[in-house]
């Protein structure tokens, strides 16, 4: 009997871990980037994923063997009806405290909206009085961010009322005055996806992904199976983790949760930004949501989670060298396949 291999690489990125179950459907943006665009912009916008088709793009990246000619690329439908902006809240910084909110203004929301689904406590502010409050603390405010609330009776593939909210950050510029004038003009009024984004710009997406349950080590980290044809009469996935006495290595593969996890998927190009979901809904609608009836983006590739599920679109954090040298591009798109979904 020839030696045996007693050393393998690891299964599995330890990078994620723990790999517990996200703890909100809309996730919290953890991290914002330093953009100059000249004017102030939100950096990120809030949307449901529709589904997935395919469509062919003139690939124009620098540097492609394949450039000026036709590819094919998956693409993923994101509606991206207005939201609506709900309030203005300054951050201040404190050495021991980090960053702290340093006063908000809320502005009474439209009764079709039916916030209060979702905030039933909310009370009734005096809008002039919280924005004088806001602008004397000025000086010492960090930033300035604004609460957004979706819309989902404008979306086609939603039964729910609820609205989903989202703090975003305004940026652009370096002058927090010019954002607080721009604060207060957005403040009780829509925002398309068309204002925050444009065909081109590289963007990344924060969802939750899809969840899978209790998996064993084999399916959660693809450790390797033993024989299953002889040898192991009594099983082949009998992995068991090692121990040194004061319990078992969190490094060890162990069976436990698996999928529904927060994660970032990053430099995600937009490839169309349209008002009439109808011209981009597959025949018959895509599976499990139906049609879009607002106005949609189109993103090429995959993105994390299932269809209907909240899609955080932000500014990207490391965008690639390429892209900040030849800044946004808009990408020709020569063919998007409607045909229908239902038989796959």
């Amino acid at each position: 009997m020839g030696a045996r291999k007693k050393s393998a690489p690891r299964r599995g990125s330890l990078g994620f871990s723990p790999r517990k179950r996200a703890s909100r459907l809309v996730p919290r943006v953890k991290t914002w980037p330093e953009v100059d665009l000249g004017e102030p912009k939100l950096l990120a916008f809030l949307g449901y994923k529709a589904g997935m088709t395919h469509a062919y793009v003139v690939e124009d990246k620098p540097g492609n063997p394949l450039k000026g000619r036709e590819i094919f690329t998956p693409i993923t439908v994101v509606e991206t009806p207005p939201v609506y902006v709900l309030a203005v809240r300054g951050y201040a910084y404190d050495p021991n405290r980090g960053l702290y909110s340093a006063g908000e203004a809320w502005v009474e929301p439209p009764k079709e909206l039916e916030l209060e689904r979702k905030i039933p406590t909310l009370g009734k502010y005096d809008i002039d009085k919280k924005l004088a409050q806001l602008e004397e603390k000025l000086e010492n405010l960090r930033e300035i961010r604004v609460l957004i609330s979706t819309q989902p009776k404008l979306v086609g593939g939603l039964s729910k009322k609820k609205p989903d909210i989202l703090e975003v950050k305004i940026g652009g510029v370096n002058d927090l005055t010019k954002i607080f004038e721009y604060a207060k003009n957005i403040l009780g009024k829509e925002v398309k996806v068309s204002d925050v984004f444009s065909p081109g710009q590289l963007i990344d997406v924060i969802a939750v992904t899809k969840g899978k349950g209790f998996q064993g080590p084999v399916k959660r980290w693809g450790v390797k199976e033993l024989p299953r044809w002889h040898k192991h009469r009594k099983g082949s996935r009998r992995i068991g983790a090692r121990s040194h006495g004061r319990g078992t290595w969190w490094e060890m593969p162990q069976a436990g949760q698996m999928g529904f996890h927060r994660r970032t998927e990053y430099n995600k190009r937009i490839l169309l930004i349209g008002e009439n979901g109808h011209e981009i809904t597959p025949a018959g609608g895509f599976l499990h949501y139906g049609v879009v009836k607002s106005q949609y983006t189109v993103l090429a590739g995959s993105i994390p989670g299932v269809v209907k599920r909240p899609i955080v679109m932000r500014y990207p954090v490391r965008p690639p060298r390429w892209y900040l040298e030849l800044g946004i591009v808009e990408p020709k798109v020569t063919y998007i396949s409607l045909m229908s979904k239902q038989g796959n």
